[in-house]
């Protein structure tokens, strides 16, 4: 049924930049070696499941428009048909990677004995795909957030049965992501805050959360799994007020409850803007705190002011980005996973194709943009040279506790000292990147 699906559509592969093929990258050579590693193994492709092969096209003002074979796969027989319309997609697109929840893969079962014996059915089906094309699993996550039962949040439900419920999956997608060799485990808490202060305790809910991350971090450690785990911040939607705003909100949880040294982030450019921030924010807040893991990578329509999924398109943002995780030394366990979706009206099997082979076009572009930022030194240069005069021997002391507020006093009334103002230089940094990108 889904073998044809794709039917016609080439294997994407290098061509160059002055190619006129349609069905062909033009910047994304995966064996182009850059910073002395090649482009596959900087960038970690990974396609998500969600939005590609479950999501139906509508919005809140319409319904579906996209008609699949596999619609509506609430059998197992449909679910593996979606299987291999996705692995056909990664091979197609030579993408070492992929993502998924477990309710898009599996069928909704009657219940959680169910639904885990669904899992483990496509789990083993997964198994035998990804041995045949060689696709990974970048990373596994359990929805607890699309079925009714969540509509108070997860770990932070008022229900004790339903933050039961919710850490019993959390344990058998784990499970699963630990069979499947998942190279992270990925915690999205999609309703984990609240819609008012009415009907919500806050300091209860801090403390269901702190103990199921704690529970998810044991359990890691007692079935050796070696991936990363990841929280992934976002400040609203679908919930008004969300606990895992953004990186600096997450790390003050992590410290709260113990899990700093623990747990990573999974960084997304479009939850980024909903907090206020640019991607290279987030991204760069995380390296300074300890805490990157892995990216998102996907845009938001700046004049809807929501989260849209749309697909990378803008050069300039992704180097900056990239030039940042590159200065923290790349991805280790992390990669690029795509968590974009097409437009509704965009309803052809092609169109699915297309929008992940431009997508990835840009990121080739943005990256090897970054990676000249970071060869060339220049902003690297200049952000050192500004910060230069902490390194004098009194500036050392007053960072490292040496001297108090009245020593500083006494010294700046002393010697008489006057400081004038310098340059930040923003536009010609500003400039600088230009040449790159």
């Amino acid at each position: 049924m889904t073998q044809c699906y794709f039917q016609n559509i080439p294997d994407i592969t290098y061509e160059g930049p002055n190619s006129t093929n349609t069905f062909a990258y033009r910047h994304y050579d995966p064996s182009e070696v850059v910073m002395g590693k090649t482009m596959a193994e900087h960038l970690r492709l990974a396609v998500c499941y969600w939005h590609n092969f479950v999501w139906p096209g509508n919005d809140p003002f319409g319904g579906q428009t996209f008609e699949r074979p596999w619609f509506p796969a609430d059998s197992m027989e449909l679910a593996k048909a979606k299987a291999d319309a996705a692995f056909d997609m990664f091979r197609i697109l030579n993408v070492p990677y992929f993502c998924f929840h477990d309710a898009d893969v599996r069928p909704e079962g009657q219940s959680f004995a169910e639904n885990t014996r669904n899992l483990n059915e496509i789990a083993d089906y997964f198994a035998d795909k990804m041995e045949e094309t060689g696709t990974k699993l970048l990373w596994g996550t359990a929805n607890l957030f699309s079925h009714r039962r969540y509509m108070g949040g997860a770990a932070s439900n008022p229900d004790p049965d339903v933050f039961a419920f919710g850490a019993a999956t959390v344990k058998t997608c784990m499970d699963v992501t630990h069979r499947l060799n998942g190279e992270n485990y990925v915690l999205w808490g999609g309703r984990e805050g609240y819609e008012t202060l009415l009907n919500t305790d806050l300091r209860h809910e801090d403390q269901q959360l702190g103990r199921f991350m704690n529970m998810v971090v044991e359990y890691k450690h007692k079935i050796g799994f070696k991936g990363a785990l990841l929280i992934e911040p976002k400040p609203q939607e679908p919930t008004k007020h969300q606990y895992d705003y953004d990186v600096a909100t997450v790390y003050g949880f992590l410290k709260r409850h113990g899990l700093e040294n623990e747990i990573k982030l999974n960084l997304e450019q479009g939850h980024a803007i909903l907090a206020g921030h640019s991607f290279e924010h987030e991204i760069a807040m995380a390296q300074s705190l300890g805490l990157f893991g892995s990216i998102d990578m996907n845009r938001n329509d700046y004049q809807s002011g929501w989260d849209t999924d749309q697909f990378p398109n803008n050069v300039p943002e992704v180097a900056l980005a990239y030039y940042y995780i590159l200065q923290g030394g790349g991805f280790s366990t992390g990669g690029t996973n795509f968590d974009a979706k097409l437009r509704r009206q965009s309803i052809d099997p092609e169109d699915l194709i297309l929008a992940h082979a431009g997508a990835i076009d840009v990121c080739a572009r943005g990256f090897k943009a970054a990676a000249k930022m970071i060869e060339d030194g220049t902003m690297a240069d200049f952000v050192t040279d500004r910060y230069a005069g902490w390194q004098g021997e009194t500036a050392a002391k007053m960072l490292n506790g040496e001297m108090d507020l009245d020593q500083i006093a006494q010294m700046v009334e002393t010697t008489d000292l006057r400081p004038e103002p310098k340059s930040g230089k923003q536009e010609y940094l500003e400039n600088v990147i230009n040449r790159f990108v």
